[in-house]
């Protein structure tokens, strides 16, 4: 009981911590840089440069919110399944950062879709 208590704690401390890692980084770090115009222009133009920038910013955030819910699933006890449905379904949700962000320029969201797949197969499947 007290170790399902303490790993639900520290997926909240780090629930919150990626809360705000996304957002002071987004208020302090990327929109500053955003209005740079000394960027060096990645996948073609200046504006990718930021779209990069942005995605793997928000990508560890969102990796740090797939750790926490694996947190929570060892504390609940719903098994390696269920952490490798976890870690799939954050594969897919990091999936979608680069393709909002550079509109699929960037290939990253090839690997988080085919690791989020064969994780939710792997775990659906046996």
């Amino acid at each position: 009981m007290l170790t399902t208590s303490v790993l639900v704690s520290a997926a909240v401390v780090l629930g919150l911590l990626m809360l705000l890692h996304s957002c002071l980084g987004e208020r302090f770090l990327i929109v500053p840089l955003s209005t740079r115009d000394d960027l060096p222009p990645l996948l073609g133009d200046r504006s990718r440069t930021v779209g990069v920038v942005r995605f793997a910013w928000h990508i560890t955030s969102v990796l740090g919110l797939g750790f926490a819910a694996v947190l929570v699933d060892i504390a609940a006890g719903t098994g390696i399944r269920g952490i490798v449905l976890t870690i799939g379904i954050t594969c897919f949700a990091c999936a979608v950062l680069p393709l909002l962000f550079t509109r699929g320029r960037h290939p990253s969201w090839v690997f988080f879709l085919i690791a989020g797949g064969l994780c939710v197969w792997v775990s659906i499947s046996t």
